[in-house]
């Protein structure tokens, strides 16, 4: 890869961010030849183990964003926002899960959207994606396997839990302690960085910016509707014959209404009105469950719990060591009981899929930056997720009381944006979504989007697998565009 020149230059294909979908698409659209820059707004990230100190990384939150947004009430927060090459990637806790071949259809019940193909179409995707990661299941270890042992097994199914982990992870204590949340420094963690970019050093045709932010998209002034390229925070201009948004559900909607506003052209597209809306934020609680005896798992994160009864939920262990889940005891407990507490206690992740409502959605107050981008969300607009989401946590607590485990759970608030999705929504009808099946935007040339903000629903497991399975099946079909393109033009001269 090489650092991109300081004047303009123009390439095949510009990306914008380096999320799951950004790494995968500067994979696949550079290994098919095409002259492709990645932009990211932050830079990579310290190799020193830094990020795998628990005291920088969750008390004092060195490496999240400081960004202020407000919420729909007008207070301030900070989103769990990380802006580092790689994105969340590098941060997120390995656990890669298909979406279930039901969950492609519109479930109408629950407010979910229908996507605008079938599990089919995804599929070898999902394939290529594991691979390329490192996709594995490791054993499940003997603290978890007497938990779920001493549950109901006609209420929770225990089925092996899939990680982009390297297999000899276990060999490095602090590793394997530090993976959930944490960002590997010995690349034993499956990340876009890691497993996708990595693969293009050296290449003249891959050209890496980081450390500066894209600030506006930039249009065909004689045709507004051909997005060209677009310009940084220090000025720097870089054109491409296409345009890949993949800055994120926060993000991504937000540049493109600043765009269409500037351009004058919002009123002409179907699809405007949909901007930044339908998101979905996952209702998400953390539990943790405590008994007599010490618990000594090292991996944890092994295993996925589902219930029958509750179709859009599901459970995962908190791939934290007893010394993680004791500094996460409240600050009034003295230290040596929260170290105690911690040593006899095991971590869950319990989420629920959230509806698609218009209402939820992202924008920015005014055009200028001069006040915080606003987060307007409310979990109770989808009532039957809220109402899943209370009988998984009652049900759940219920069942680790029968197991003689005590448990606390506490709920993920607004700030806890790690699973944003849905705000350009794809789909087939320009009134109600924003991205094609192709992951172009209705109306727009040459804009296409390959982050989380695509996905019509958000499931019950977590959406990185499918952000970058959708991510290489949007850049292989654009690469045959563009090479097509390219073949006609040389075919005419």
């Amino acid at each position: 890869m090489s650092i991109a020149p300081p004047t303009q230059a123009t390439f095949d294909a510009l990306i914008v961010g380096s999320g799951a979908g950004g790494c995968a698409a500067a994979y696949k659209l550079a290994n098919a030849g095409l002259r492709v820059a990645l932009v990211e707004k932050g830079n990579t990230l310290p190799r020193d183990s830094s990020t795998l100190d628990f005291d920088k990384v969750v008390h004092r939150g060195l490496f999240k964003s400081q960004e202020q947004w407000s919420d729909r009430a007008g207070m301030r927060f900070a989103p769990e926002e990380h802006f580092n090459l790689g994105g969340k990637t590098k941060w997120y806790g390995a656990a890669l899960l298909r979406y279930g071949r039901h969950e492609f259809a519109p479930d109408p019940a629950h407010q979910c959207l229908g996507w605008p193909f079938g599990y089919d179409e995804i599929e070898p995707y999902y394939e290529e994606a594991e691979k390329l990661l490192g996709v594995r299941v490791f054993d499940v270890e003997p603290d978890l396997v007497r938990i779920v042992s001493r549950l109901n097994a006609k209420t929770w199914q225990c089925l092996p839990l899939p990680l982009s982990l390297d297999a000899g992870i276990a060999h490095n204590k602090l590793e394997a302690s530090r993976f959930d949340g944490f960002a590997s420094v010995a690349n034993l963690k499956g990340d876009g960085e890691t497993a996708f970019l990595s693969k293009l050093r050296g290449r003249s045709n891959f050209t890496l910016i980081t450390g500066e932010a894209v600030v506006d998209l930039l249009g065909d002034p004689a045709s507004p509707r051909r997005i060209t390229g677009v310009r940084l925070q220090d000025g720097r201009e870089f054109h491409g014959r296409s345009v890949l948004l993949a800055a994120g559900a926060l993000h991504s909607p937000r540049l493109l209404q600043r765009y269409l506003n500037a351009a004058g052209v919002a009123d002409e597209l179907q699809s405007a009105d949909a901007i930044g809306r339908y998101l979905k934020l996952h209702l998400l609680t953390a539990v943790v469950a405590i008994s007599a005896s010490l618990k000594t798992d090292l991996i944890r994160k092994t295993a996925i719990l589902l219930n029958e009864g509750l179709p859009h939920s599901s459970i995962q262990p908190l791939g934290f060591d007893g010394e993680l889940i004791g500094t996460l005891v409240p600050m009034l407990a003295p230290r040596w009981a929260a170290k105690s507490i911690g040593s006899r206690a095991y971590g869950f992740f319990l989420q629920t899929e959230d509806g698609a409502h218009r209402d939820n959605r992202v924008y920015d107050s005014d055009h200028r930056g001069e006040t915080p981008p606003v987060l307007d969300y409310d979990a109770a607009r989808s009532i039957a997720a809220l109402e899943e989401h209370t009988k998984l946590i009652r049900q759940f607590r219920r069942s680790l009381a029968g197991a003689g485990m005590l448990a606390f759970s506490q709920r993920i608030g607004i700030a806890g944006t790690a699973h944003a999705s849905g705000t350009l929504t794809a789909g087939t009808d320009p009134a109600s979504s924003v991205v094609g099946a192709d992951g172009r935007v209705h109306g727009l040339d040459s804009l296409y989007v390959v982050d989380g903000s695509v996905l019509p629903r958000s499931s019950r497991v977590n959406p990185s697998l499918t952000i970058y399975a959708w991510s290489l099946r949007v850049s292989q079909l654009l690469a045959a565009s563009l090479q097509g393109v390219t073949a006609a033009r040389a075919v005419l001269s």
